[in-house]
């Protein structure tokens, strides 16, 4: 991934366009070294410094176009209800929503909270997957005592916040795992521009459960169907695509 933010913060757009395309071409076709820089791609597109470039990709791509790419970079406009959340709920900022209870007979302070979730701490961890704020998510991300399961729960919470779940599709630790990338894909809080990308990750298993789910945007059904549609069929008798990790 560290290779690939280096290409892409110093190319040119219109060449790096161009080999992008190829690149996301090659992997709807499931050719295995394709895809497996594919997943380092979509890791580098969710970097928050790449985001003027993404977007100068994503104009080039639908401009030319370079469809794989455009399918990859595909911003899904969402209606204002949907955007506001699940079930059209105003999200509040995270020091408005409710904190947990740490147990400390006080509010504890943002910076408490932190120091907590980068500390080992196994018997604060159910307490911290609760916190509101991105910044607490993002420290306990990072924490080794910290399972998939733990973040399976947290991908998968309805409602959830939108930052929250941005900051699980910004860990490659977590968003490499097929369960987490699939729930975080499946609940209708994850924001569209976050989702989208990692459809392209998807294999045709997968496509197939997201194509056909009733909770999240059509427009990201109809995204799936369209990568389902260009990947290769099956070899006769064999088992369906492998899992992606």
């Amino acid at each position: 991934m560290s290779y690939l933010r280096s290409i892409l913060s110093s190319a040119d757009v219109v060449p790096l366009a161009q080999a992008l395309d190829v690149l996301c071409a090659r992997a709807e076709q499931a050719e295995p070294a394709a895809r497996e820089a594919l997943v380092a791609l979509v890791d580098a597109l969710q970097e928050p410094a790449l985001a003027a470039l993404v977007q100068l990709l994503r104009e080039e791509a639908a401009g030319v176009p370079h469809l794989a790419l455009e399918r990859l970079l595909r911003r899904p406009i969402a209606p204002a209800a949907a955007r506001r959340g699940a079930g059209g709920r105003e999200v509040p900022e995270p020091d408005e929503d409710r904190i947990p209870d740490y147990g400390r007979g006080r509010p504890l302070t943002l910076g408490e909270r932190k120091s907590l979730a980068r500390k080992p701490d196994r018997a604060m961890t159910e307490r911290l997957l609760r916190d509101p704020h991105p910044d607490v998510i993002r420290q306990l991300l990072a924490n080794p005592k910290v399972t998939e399961d733990d973040v399976l729960s947290l991908a998968s919470r309805r409602p959830c916040r939108p930052d929250v779940l941005t900051e699980i599709a910004r860990t490659p630790r977590w968003t490499h795992r097929p369960r987490i990338r699939i729930a975080l894909i499946l609940n209708p809080d994850t924001p569209l521009d976050v989702s989208a990308p990692l459809v392209g990750l998807l294999v045709r298993q997968e496509l197939r459960l997201v194509a056909t789910s009733t909770t999240i945007a059509p427009i990201l059904r109809a995204l799936c169907l369209e990568h389902l549609e260009r990947r290769p069929p099956s070899p006769r008798g064999s088992a369906d695509d492998d899992v992606l990790q």
